[in-house]
């Protein structure tokens, strides 16, 4: 590690001496020095652009379709959620709270002293692996390191670490063993290199109440290899600038987890960072993947295109397999692809409440119908068990997939993605499977087969698949079979304009989702007028829900976490949303909006806009930005079922300041 300014070292010094009442945690052992020249393993894999691009993603990522994620570290004893390692630092933040609440003070019990009590004393890795795999999980995935700047494994180059503090044991590498154990593909996550700038606020001090000026233990010069040495970048992503020291610790410490445990996949949290040094790592690792598989490339590189360049890394398609964090794509991407997301909090949370088994399943469909796999985390509790809402998740999941599998694994996308309720492609937009019906249908195939994935189970025990329509004039869509998984052969079906309508019959095997396998000539996707439309429901009423809402600007974002289900984030007035949709009959419709607002936003103005009519709303406070409210506008008119475009827009600054915006229906008066 490079030595710290000899200025901002007599600082830390003169500061710490004023903390009387310091936990003492031992040294672990010294670490290995880390190599002052970078050196990759030989092979095809050069660390350029051009080099990488060559990078052709094996088979058994392309079939594995879907993979769980066990996360835990030193951030899971306090089970208070993720980020907590930063937060703790951060005077009034909850985190912060909680540790105040908990532990103490984090000038007297700071992270080294969480690292020490953490124990992981329940974890049974081989017991997991093998309800992971009964879940239907083809490759097991564990969190190597996070932002915190502590490994979970026997690690070379760095002495904080499970094997010295805490556990006392090699994590990743009792994953390892366990995922050979029970025929899974194994891969690791890496979110170290923001750890430089992301951990540094340990280094402050408290600037009011009882512990005003007391420097929290990050100033500590003992413990600076887990702390970092002084300096004074505190960005949440990659650092700005940092010492040269810092990427060359980085690529050793990757290294030694690629050369250790070989894993098949590895997973950066962000883009490629510290640009050529990035490079070696991606190169490195493909390399020795090639030597260990005989010549054969079996290896899976993770990254993230965050479309900001610099401050998250870069992102060059085709080097990798990109990865999308709690989101999606819009379409069908050539390349496989990658969705990562979590049941709840990406480090457990006591109380949070977890997807439901079916929107696990929406998604998973959705993203393999578009080319993708779905990587699952199930947060792990400081004892290194998981819950029992967490289990009947997993056990629901595999009960899907143990019947409808043959839908899922080894298929390719079809032409058409599917039809229904679709997403925007980007990161944190998970919200829209929330809702999905039966009337939201994804497409997969194999072997001959047409996989037709109904998002819910129908009602009135009929399914119309619009996308195979037989318009008239046409010699597409010649269907000869249909069949449900799992269920009834042969189904009874008919096809006109409208679509393939099919009757499943009485039984069902999932209500989760409903597979249909289809078998005829000349499959051909047909476009539907109403693709994409909100359409009204049995009791007429149509609800424009935030999660389907097209959006205009940079600022809006839909939000799906802590409760939320809005679009929020709306701090530009010039930003609008809107949404395309049907009604069930001319006439006159309510039209009532719900939405949040916490106190110091209400009277935020703004206008809905339909048919050249328009209605004004004024916000009131709802309680919080996880609470709604719904207001009454008016009526407005139609002369037609549609189709129409609805637009709420903000009024100008100082009306307008935000909300959270749920939905909007329009209700038939009677």
């Amino acid at each position: 590690m490079a030595p710290r300014s000899p200025r901002l070292a007599l600082l830390t010094l003169v500061l710490w001496s004023a903390v009387s009442a310091l936990a003492e945690v031992p040294l672990p052992p010294p670490a290995k020095p880390v190599p002052e020249k970078i050196e990759i393993a030989p092979g095809p894999f050069k660390p350029t652009w051009e080099s990488l691009t060559t990078y052709k993603c094996p088979d058994w990522f392309r079939d594995a379709k879907l993979g769980i994620w066990a996360i835990q570290g030193v951030q899971s004893l306090p089970e208070a959620g993720d980020w907590y390692a930063r937060h703790m630092y951060i005077e009034g933040h909850p985190q912060y709270l909680f540790h105040l609440k908990h532990y103490g003070h984090p000038s007297v019990f700071g992270y080294k002293d969480l690292a020490a009590a953490w124990k992981d004393d329940k974890l049974d890795a081989d017991r997991l692996a093998g309800l992971y795999k009964k879940a239907g999980a083809r490759y097991l995935v564990v969190l190597a390191n996070h932002h915190d700047n502590w490994d979970n494994w026997n690690s070379t180059y760095h002495r904080w670490n499970s094997v010295n503090v805490g556990p006392k044991k090699d994590l990743v590498g009792l994953w390892a063993a366990a995922a050979k154990k029970h025929g899974l593909r194994f891969g690791v996550t890496e979110h170290l290199a923001r750890s430089y700038s992301w951990f540094n606020t340990n280094k402050g001090a408290d600037k009011k109440g009882p512990h005003a000026g007391k420097p929290y233990d990050g100033n500590d010069p003992k413990y600076a290899d887990l702390y970092f040495p002084p300096h004074g970048d505190t960005n949440a992503s990659y650092p700005k600038n940092p010492p040269e020291w810092w990427p060359r610790t980085w690529f050793y410490r990757i290294r030694d987890l690629v050369d250790q445990y070989e894993p098949d996949l590895l997973y950066t949290d962000g883009g490629l960072p510290f640009g050529e040094v990035g490079r070696q790592v991606v190169a490195h690792f493909y390399n020795a993947n090639v030597a260990r598989h005989g010549g054969k490339l079996e290896a899976v590189y993770n990254l993230k295109d965050w479309g900001r360049s610099g401050s998250n890394g870069e992102y060059v398609d085709g080097i990798g397999v990109q990865d999308v964090e709690r989101g999606g794509l819009q379409g069908i991407k050539d390349q496989p692809w990658q969705t990562d997301t979590c049941i709840g909090d990406w480090f457990y949370r006591s109380g949070m409440k977890y997807k439901s088994a079916k929107m696990v399943v929406s998604m998973l469909a959705d993203i393999v119908s578009k080319n993708g796999c779905l990587l699952l985390n199930i947060p792990l509790k400081h004892d290194g068990t998981i819950d029992a809402e967490a289990e009947a998740v997993l056990d629901a999941l595999g009960k899907w997939l143990a019947v409808n599998g043959e839908a899922i694994y080894a298929t390719r996308p079809w032409k058409a993605f599917g039809e229904g309720r679709r997403m925007g492609s980007g990161h944190f937009n998970e919200g829209v499977f929330n809702s999905m019906t039966a009337r939201d249908i994804r497409f997969t195939t194999r072997g001959g087969v047409l996989y037709a994935i109904a998002l819910g189970s129908s009602e009135d025990g009929k399914l119309t698949v619009r996308s195979l329509a037989r318009p008239a004039g046409q010699d597409v869509n010649c269907i000869a079979k249909v069949d449900m998984i799992g269920g009834p052969g042969g189904l009874t079906f008919t096809q006109d304009e409208q679509g393939l309508h099919v009757t499943l019959g009485g039984a069902r095997p999932s209500e989760l989702a409903v597979a249909l396998a289809i078998r005829g000539e000349k499959l051909e996707p047909v476009a539907s007028a109403t693709e994409g439309m909100a359409l009204p429901d049995k009791d007429g009423r149509t609800v424009l829900r935030a999660a389907d809402a097209e959006i205009h600007g940079s600022t809006p974002q839909y939000e799906s976490d802590r409760g939320k289900d809005q679009i929020g984030y709306w701090g530009n007035a010039k930003d609008s949303v809107s949404w395309r949709f049907r009604v069930a009959a001319p006439g006159e419709y309510e039209v009532r909006v719900e939405y949040s607002c916490a106190a110091g936003a209400a009277g935020s103005q703004y206008t809905l806009s339909v048919d050249k009519q328009t209605l004004t709303g004024t916000s009131r406070v709802s309680g919080s930005w996880a609470t709604y409210v719904s207001d009454t506008l008016g009526t407005v008119t139609f002369d037609s079922a549609g189709p129409f475009t609805l637009t709420v827009k903000p009024k100008q600054p100082p009306e307008w300041k935000v909300i959270g915006l749920k939905a909007v229906t329009l209700t038939p008066k009677r």
